[in-house]
């Protein structure tokens, strides 16, 4: 019996009952294991850099620390551009190598430690620089106008459309190696669904993820004419042809309801609206007495910024991520339009979640509370009562 036709009866391709949520138990029974394992450490890596921003940034300490770097402006600006970067770094280090461990025992992990650092120094070349630029920026307008929120507001509009157009050609590859699917039929069948879903696409590439997991993916990348269709190595050595497609069926989905410029605009909207909230709390003179400075145009208050930056991202993430379990219900329901074959799908969902070894149905709180998408017995219920438009 095939993996379809066994998801659809109640058992599994190797003959085993499967639970009302489509798995065996035993799947189950591992993807709630590891869950339990990892998403403690999510959550405490969150509170910890919370926890430091809101001590460095209500108290004079954070005032002190960026004060040590000199009684200039501009090292003081560098200074805080460096502690707002490395020491939350340094804080969430011990939980992601807690969660690296966790995911190598369910056998997620190929990478060793040495390539595993080296991400994590890549990812401190992107992010120093770029605090360097925004406090530069942030504090040299706070320095010389009152108006210095609404020039801030601006650049951070611009400064999220920008990285939404560089983040496929500049950050990914600095991560993975990626390289042109060679030609065949299943290069043939993503640009034909591309092609019948109306996205024009520059590329089908492979990317080289099985040098760090197990784990199975796929996206479309970019905006306009950088846009590609990028398959881990790992999709495609392990699902079959159909299920290959039904992932980047999901993923044109996207593109077809325009998530990504969407999000790009809504994007650069919250980073504005954000900048204007943090300026009016941040002027706030009690804040600033807390902090240990007389007014925010003094550099040593980018602690406080981070602190109040902190509560507001806590604040709004369970919000952000209801609205990205709504968009990703719908790129599942567009798959499965574009697709017809909502049994495939079902197929497809089990081997997603069984590689990535995913729990099948979280606790409902923390799944409202952390999840970006849809449980996965949630997507595969949708499969199930999916009917054709007009049907």
């Amino acid at each position: 019996m095939s993996t379809q036709d066994g998801a659809a009866a109640g058992e599994s391709a190797a003959g085993e009952p499967l639970t009302a949520d489509g798995f065996t138990a035993e799947e189950t029974a591992r993807g709630r294991d590891l869950f339990r394992r990892v998403w403690p450490l999510a959550v405490g890596a969150s509170a910890a850099s919370l926890a430091l921003s809101l001590a460095l940034g209500l108290t004079s300490a954070g005032a002190g620390l960026v004060g040590a770097f000199g009684h200039a402006w501009a090292p003081r600006v560098a200074g805080a551009a460096v502690t707002l970067v490395l020491l939350p770094t340094l804080l969430g280090l011990p939980f992601a190598a807690r969660g690296r461990v966790e995911r190598a025992r369910f056998g997620l992990v190929t990478q060793g430690w040495g390539g595993w650092a080296v991400d994590r120094l890549r990812g401190l070349l992107i992010s120093v620089p770029l605090a360097f630029g925004a406090l530069f920026a942030l504090y040299g307008l706070a320095g010389v106008t009152r108006w210095w929120w609404a020039w801030a507001a601006l650049g951070a509009a611009a400064l999220t459309v920008l990285l939404s157009f560089l983040a496929p050609l500049v950050f990914e590859p600095l991560f993975n190696r990626f390289t042109p699917m060679e030609a065949g039929p299943l290069r043939d069948a993503l640009l034909a669904l591309a092609a019948r879903d109306g996205v024009t696409v520059r590329d089908v590439l492979v990317a080289d993820a099985s040098r760090r997991t197990t784990a199975l993916n796929a996206y479309v990348s970019g905006l306009g004419r950088t846009r590609r269709i990028v398959a881990y190595d790992t999709l495609l050595a392990t699902a079959d042809p159909r299920e290959v497609e039904l992932v980047v069926a999901h993923e044109l989905g996207h593109v077809v309801h325009r998530d990504v410029l969407r999000g790009t605009v809504l994007g650069a909207a919250g980073a504005a609206a954000g900048v204007c909230v943090l300026a009016a709390v941040v002027s706030w003179q009690p804040l600033l007495d807390a902090a240990g400075v007389a007014r925010f145009a003094d550099p040593r208050s980018a602690w406080l910024l981070a602190a109040v930056a902190g509560v507001g991202g806590a604040l709004s993430g369970p919000v952000g991520r209801a609205l990205s379990r709504r968009i990703e219900r719908r790129a599942d329901v567009h798959a499965l339009d574009l697709t017809a074959a909502p049994a495939e799908f079902v197929a497809m969902q089990r081997r997603l979640t069984v590689a990535n070894v995913g729990h099948p149905s979280p606790p409902r709180l923390l799944h409202l509370l952390l999840s970006t998408h849809p449980a996965p017995a949630e997507r595969i219920r949708l499969a199930r009562t999916w009917r054709p438009r007009g049907g």
